[in-house]
């Protein structure tokens, strides 16, 4: 090995810069407890490693371990729900920690009760990792509980539509980032989560839309009653139509006036529905 060699060993493969001691630390804990071929205690004892440690990159590390599913599933469950706990722990302060004693040794850390603030911080700097996490990852249903346990309903609608927003409702290779986008904004009754969901009615995607009226019947609110007349005009999937329907039975919903024509019209392969055109209600046959 060179001199340059040995050099660059030690520098971030993306930034370039000279890894700290504790960043090679979280490196080395995160691929062990994500590791599926190591043995179970090696990941447990990993895991619980970097929950102690309580810093926010240590729960950037703990996320890791959601991208790997391990046998036997009781196993595995077992280990995501430790991570879990251990990342809201992280968040919620529980652990004693500060942002500011990211990398230092635990014995330099701060044995001071935390402020509000520094739980504030602690738990924006976690829900970032998450929301990192997000942009790569296949399955976001973790990470969104996460979220969920560490914000109030206006911070968790906030992050959430600000992840659904990186996305479009063109072909994607996995859809199933937008499907649980969009089923963690189910019951979240705002109009801005309302808008954003209705733009998903037209997604490329069957999936998709499926999730997407779902979501919007949870939401409780007709002014969606429009965007779903307009599914339906070009709707092929009669799963699809017959949930618009059953949605709105359900809901009580009165189709206004100039949207029951253009509704009848789209239901003619939806057979267990009737729309009486004199008083709006649609009705299960």
């Amino acid at each position: 090995m060179g001199l340059f060699d040995f050099f660059k060993r030690d520098r971030g493969a993306d930034t370039g810069e000279a890894k700290e001691p504790g960043d090679r630390k979280l490196e080395s804990l995160g691929k062990k407890a994500s590791d599926k071929r190591a043995q179970a205690y090696d990941r447990d004892e990993a895991l619980r490693a970097l929950i102690d440690l309580g810093t926010p990159g240590a729960a950037g590390a703990l996320l890791k371990r959601f991208k790997v599913q391990v046998d036997p599933s009781i196993t595995d469950n077992e280990e995501k729900q430790m991570a879990f706990d251990g990342i809201v722990a992280i968040g919620k302060g529980h652990k004693g920690r500060r942002v500011e004693d990211e990398g230092k040794n635990p014995k330099e850390m701060s044995t001071e009760p935390l402020t509000n603030e520094d739980v504030d911080k602690l738990r924006d700097a976690v829900v970032e990792h998450c929301k990192e996490y997000c942009g790569r990852a296949e399955n976001l249903t973790y990470p969104l509980k996460v979220i969920r346990e560490l914000h109030d309903d206006e911070g968790y609608a906030r992050e959430v539509l600000s992840l659904l927003s990186e996305h479009d409702t063109e072909y994607t290779r996995n859809v199933e980032p937008k499907v649980n986008l969009l089923a963690a904004l189910e019951g979240l009754e705002r109009e801005d989560v309302r808008k954003a969901v209705a733009e998903y009615l037209d997604d490329v995607n069957e999936t998709v839309r499926f999730h997407a009226v779902q979501t919007t019947f949870t939401l409780g609110d007709d002014a969606s009653l429009g965007a779903l007349v307009e599914l339906m005009k070009n709707e092929e999937s009669v799963r699809i139509k017959n949930r618009v329907c059953d949605g709105i039975v359900a809901a009580g919903w009165t189709i206004p006036e100039d949207l029951r024509e253009p509704l009848e019209e789209t239901m003619s392969d939806v057979y267990e529905y009737r729309l009486d055109t004199s008083t709006g209600k649609l009705s299960k046959a």
